[in-house]
């Protein structure tokens, strides 16, 4: 059974259908991007900024709340049910089991109800990011050095609003700083999903003060520019459109390297009006 690369079919819906179809196979991030048609990197991103998780702790959950169904249900080898789920011995199993679950897959098997467990139930993807999005303008530009306040964000990116409330006081006072332009930074990624988030401005080179700043080098790259031209607090569904079906829409392929959003002049900050630029690395 295989699974189109149609770009109208939303990245984290083919993913989700991938997993969901192959669970009892091989469901790294690799097998799925291959699958999918995607960069590891590439479905990283769509499937975080999607789902609110990585692909692989979603995997997981998955496989362990299928474990414990079976397990409810009277499994008589646990054996069995660890190698199905993906665990190469019964301890390994266990070891994972109570630590999502709090209890152990014994007794689990032996209350015969799955009540409490907070099992992962598979996504549903029928209301998958559909947002018309104009084609991106290709744009090659020099090397940035962007300074500013990061935090590590590993599910929720709720804390970035806030986050930007502490860096404006030093807008204007950052030695170095080339313009008036604001930069949000996603950089540092990782197979969890997890992303660093840099509120900063650019500089001519980084300055000693504050010391508890941030700094990242964003080597000259072309990039696909897209534009949110509504409100910024809904700059999250754009990035969504983005990853799910902006770039294979306009059959670009994004880099694994930092992608930014970049506020210019026209950005209001008080109101949160004036739009936008989402600037993705790409393929040349």
């Amino acid at each position: 059974m295989g699974i189109g690369h149609d770009a109208a079919v939303n990245v984290t819906a083919r993913a989700v259908w991938y997993i969901e179809s192959h669970l009892s196979g091989d469901l790294s991030l690799e097998a799925v991007a291959s699958a999918v048609g995607v960069s590891r990197f590439h479905l990283s991103r769509a499937f975080g900024v999607t789902l609110g998780c990585g692909l692989a702790l979603y995997v997981r959950a998955r496989r362990l709340s299928q474990a414990a169904r079976t397990l409810v249900d009277g499994a008589p080898d646990i054996v069995t049910v660890a190698l199905d789920a993906g665990y190469s011995s019964h301890e390994a199993f266990t070891r994972a089991f109570r630590q999502h679950f709090g209890v152990t897959p014994d007794e689990v098997r032996e209350r015969a109800h799955a009540g409490g467990l907070g099992l992962q139930e598979p996504f549903s993807m029928n209301d998958a990011n559909t947002l018309t999005m104009a084609p991106p303008q290709i744009v090659r530009h020099d090397a940035l050095l962007i300074f500013g306040i990061g935090q590590r964000y590993h599910q929720s990116n709720a804390g970035i609003p806030s986050q930007w409330d502490r860096f404006v006081p030093y807008l204007g006072s950052i030695e170095g700083q080339v313009d008036n332009v604001t930069y949000g930074v996603i950089c540092n990624t990782d197979d969890a999903g997890s992303i660093e988030y840099i509120c900063g401005v650019q500089v001519r080179e980084f300055p000693a003060q504050p010391t508890e700043f941030a700094r990242v080098r964003i080597p000259s790259q072309t990039y696909a520019v897209f534009q949110h031209k509504e409100h910024v607090a809904s700059v999250n569904a754009t990035w969504q459109a983005i990853w799910n079906h902006g770039l294979s829409s306009a059959k670009l392929q994004a880099t694994d390297g930092p992608a930014f959003e970049r506020y210019g002049p026209q950005f209001d900050g008080r109101t949160g009006l004036g739009g936008l630029e989402i600037w993705i690395p790409i393929k040349a």
